[in-house]
Formats: C-alpha cells, sequence, structure tokens
C-alpha cells in the first residue's frame, strides 16, 4: 500500500481521531514516530521558526527541502502544510510535494498578497487541478479560514460549509475548517460529508474530546514547536544561572 493509502485509510479509522504531531524538522519528526504515532504533518508554522523566517514567508525551496528531510527521516506517512501553494501551477506543486516524498498536503483558501479568502469557486477549481495532477498519490486536507479571516459571524458556518462542499466536490480528503468553534465540528463534518480536521490549542479542548465532537484528524499547527523552543528556554535560564540543565 502506498503511504498516500496508507493516510487516507487512517482518516475512516478504526482508531480515531488521527492525531498528527508536526515536527518543524527530522529530530522532531524521529521522536514522534518512535512514539507510536501512525503519521505525521508537518506545520508551516514551525518549519518557518526552525529556519529563522516568519510565519508566511518561508521560501518555496526551504519549505519543500525541509518537507523532505523530515519524510527521510521517518517510514511512515507524513502529509506537508505548503500554506496557499505559493503561487505555483498545480503541475509544479504535486511535483514537488512528490518529490520530496509527501504523502499529503493542506492548501488553505486564505490569498496572501491581500490576507482575505480567495474567492470560493476559484480555490475549487485550483483543488481540482492539483487533485487531477496527483491523482491518488496525494491526500488533500483543504483548509477553509472562514473563521479565520472574520466572516461576518451569522454567515461563518453556511460559508464554511459552502466552501467545504465544493472543495470535497474538487477532490479533497478531507476539510479543515480552521478555529471553528469544537461544539460545530459534527454538524460540519455531517454538512460536507469529509472527515473534519480539527486545530488543538493549549487549553483548549483535548485531542480526545475533539474526537468526540466530531474530529476525525487532530492537527497542532506550529504549537508542539513552540511548547518544545519554551522548554529549551527554560534550561537556557538554568544554565544561564550555572545549574544543571535538567532538573
Amino acid at each position: 500500500m502506498s503511504a498516500a493509502a496508507t493516510l487516507r485509510a487512517l482518516h475512516h479509522g478504526p482508531r480515531l481521531p488521527l492525531v498528527l504531531p508536526g515536527p518543524w524538522d527530522a529530530a522532531a519528526a524521529r521522536v514522534f514516530a518512535d512514539a507510536g504515532f501512525p503519521a505525521l504533518a508537518t506545520p508551516s508554522a514551525g518549519i518557518a521558526a526552525s529556519l529563522g523566517h516568519e510565519d508566511g514567508r518561508t521560501p518555496p525551496a526551504e519549505m519543500f527541502a525541509a518537507i523532505a528531510r523530515i519524510v527521510r527521516a521517518v517510514d511512515i506517512p507524513v502529509t506537508a502544510d505548503v500554506e496557499a501553494g505559493y503561487g505555483l501551477s498545480a503541475k509544479e506543486l504535486v511535483g514537488r510535494l512528490l518529490d520530496a516524498g509527501a504523502a499529503g498536503c493542506n492548501l488553505e483558501d486564505t490569498d496572501h498578497a491581500t490576507g482575505a479568502l480567495r474567492d470560493a469557486e476559484e480555490q475549487a477549481a485550483w483543488l481540482a487541478e492539483v487533485r487531477a495532477e496527483a491523482g491518488d498519490a496525494l491526500v488533500i486536507n483543504a483548509r477553509i479560514d472562514t473563521y479565520l479571516c472574520g466572516v461576518d459571524g451569522e454567515r461563518e458556518t453556511a460559508e464554511t460549509v459552502r466552501r467545504g462542499l465544493l472543495y470535497a466536490a474538487a477532490g479533497a480528503d478531507c476539510v479543515y475548517p480552521i478555529l471553528a468553534p469544537p461544539a460545530l465540528l459534527s454538524a460540519l463534518a455531517t454538512a460536507v460529508g469529509r472527515p473534519v480536521n480539527a486545530l488543538a490549542v493549549p487549553g483548549g479542548p483535548t485531542p480526545e474530546e475533539l474526537g468526540a465532537l466530531g474530529a476525525a484528524r487532530i492537527t497542532f499547527g506550529g504549537g508542539l514547536q513552540h511548547a518544545a523552543m519554551a522548554t529549551l528556554a527554560e534550561v537556557a535560564e538554568r544554565l544561564r544561572g550555572g545549574r544543571p540543565a535538567e532538573g
């Protein structure tokens, strides 16, 4: 079975939700793989931070090189957050993902040039091109940024469902209504008819709780890299004070 087929099957059970830690480099990927996770999801924000860039400002060549290093480090499927696709054609984007060894991709519908939502029909048409180029070789997670970009509160859910249905029809395997209220996850999954990805955040519902609320897939954005750096900062402070690194 291909890596993409393995990853696709994990979205449908029997053990849901599928928890996908976000490695920012090869060493982190090995830690998560050794812990027994069946697949991983690279975070664009975490990789950006590890490479010294602001989120959304990583040069594509550096992002794909980082993804390739992570994929080489483990023997489990890795899906890659490639933001809004870096302005690449569907053919070039798919080629770079497959060259890096990715089993899937996360594609968002924010226009990075304007910071606003991209036209839903245009995004769906582009996702359809990506699907046509990739065939079954990539699991496409279509991120929906309605809650992130501040669509009128009364329209957020309706617009999320509309976009989800368009993206599903275009070939998305799952949808990712980032920052959707957890209580709406089950209704969104039912309305769109695809597995729903939820973001686990500090102080929010646990992955298990998000699964009970209707999420089939859990990711962490740059949160795990941020937590690791916070721990490293504590180590640095101990060393600076002349104390042991541990304890």
